[in-house]
């Protein structure tokens, strides 16, 4: 395979490393097509500082750049779609060419979606009408697979995926002395809204107090919530083993997660993937996710590389963290084996590699499709993603 276009919103860190990765191997042959420019909100937050590379091409700057990327649509060996208009693929889809969708679960509010006519609508000319033809899904989330089989979409066309942070390579010891001794650290990381359940946090962490464990928690991040939480930390009397950092740069964040022992990653089942869980392990944390995160599932295996919590409840989560407090020698077990997990296998280049690995196969056999797919791929980004309800993990 010697071409492959990938078409988004925008670009961005969490797209960087990936990108790279297949200009690596394709040179000249690799584009990344952008087809709106940045929220500033999102600027403000540090992303789109890097520097453009030459293989971006952003649509919304000249009739050209339209041209040329509406051309990639028809010709490229293989198209990677993300958030992008579907007129750059529709020739594309009429010619039955390989196309993978690279999406979160598309029913992350419930299957209440499909019963509004819009969305119904869309959802039937995007997914459903083109079921049948070379299109596969790269999940960015362990839960799409099954809101795709609940609508009778891609039934055996989706992989395991996600996004890829850049992966940051330590010496792993060296690594571990940065993370003190005298008392636990705790961290979360990310913006302060609803979805992203720090108040859970903020509960266990009142009950691992009241059992007078020794411990630090540092809250990154700013949003609508930031006032509320503090006014629950202040009624639990964490004053002293709480504080608030607000909003962080990007790689300020990384740097903490070098110096934390647990990071926890509380959302519920409105976040689409969670990447922060992939950049604690890539940092040697111990890992505690909800299980309604998109990446826990994949990324986490539950007391060996970290823990998992069940989604929305406090106790549960102060019993994993109390885990780790009782059998210290956890923390840095799982913090070993969790940055494996990314530098292994879960990480931009071994992506790039699957999925370029996948098209040759996809189109050498298109007849046979994804069957016997552990023959091709048997672990991590492109293999098989089976199906997973909501209420898999129960501890």
């Amino acid at each position: 395979m010697k071409t492959l276009t990938f078409y988004s919103n925008y670009f961005n860190h969490h797209q960087k490393a990936l990108c790279d990765a297949f200009y690596e191997r394709l040179g000249q042959g690799f584009h990344f097509i952008e087809t709106e420019p940045m929220e500033k909100f999102r600027e403000k937050m540090g992303w789109g500082g890097e520097k453009i590379p030459p293989y971006v091409l952003k649509t919304y700057q000249g009739k050209e750049n339209e041209r040329l990327a509406m051309d990639m649509g028809r010709e490229s060996d293989a198209v990677m779609i993300g958030t992008a208009p579907e007129r750059f693929i529709d020739s594309r889809l009429l010619e039955n060419k390989l196309t993978f969708r690279y999406t979160e679960r598309p029913m992350k509010e419930g299957m209440i979606k499909m019963f509004h006519p819009r969305l119904a609508k869309k959802f039937y000319k995007l997914h459903y009408k083109n079921r049948n033809r070379q299109v596969y899904v790269l999940g960015a989330s362990a839960y799409a697979s099954e809101d795709y089989r609940k609508m009778g979409s891609y039934l055996g066309k989706c992989m395991k995926f996600g996004y890829f942070p850049k992966v940051i390579q330590y010496d792993i010891e060296e690594l571990m002395k940065k993370k003190s001794d005298k008392r636990v650290e705790i961290l979360s990381a990310g913006r302060l809204l609803k979805l992203k359940r720090i108040d859970l946090l903020i509960e266990a962490a009142a009950k691992l107090k009241e059992k007078g464990y020794d411990f630090h928690v540092t809250i990154i991040g700013d949003g609508e919530e930031e006032g509320r939480l503090k006014a629950l930390a202040y009624k639990k009397n964490l004053g002293k083993c709480i504080d608030f950092y607000g909003f962080m740069d990007p790689k300020k964040v990384r740097e903490e997660m070098e110096k934390a022992h647990i990071f926890t990653m509380t959302s519920n089942f409105l976040e689409g993937w969670g990447s922060v869980i992939y950049e604690g392990l890539n940092g040697g944390c111990a890992v505690v996710a909800s299980h309604s995160c998109g990446s826990t599932p994949w990324l986490i295996n539950h007391e060996e590389n970290g823990l998992i919590f069940q989604s929305g409840n406090k106790e549960d989560l102060a019993l994993q963290l109390e885990k780790l407090f009782l059998h210290k020698e956890k923390i840095r077990e799982y913090g070993r084996k969790g940055y494996a997990q990314i530098v292994d296998l879960w990480n931009p280049k071994t992506a790039a590699a699957h999925v370029l690995k996948a098209a040759k196969e996809l189109q050498k056999h298109p007849e046979k499709g994804m069957k016997n797919w552990e023959n091709v791929i048997k672990e991590g980004p492109c293999s098989a993603a089976p199906f997973l309800k909501n209420n898999w993990f129960c501890p």
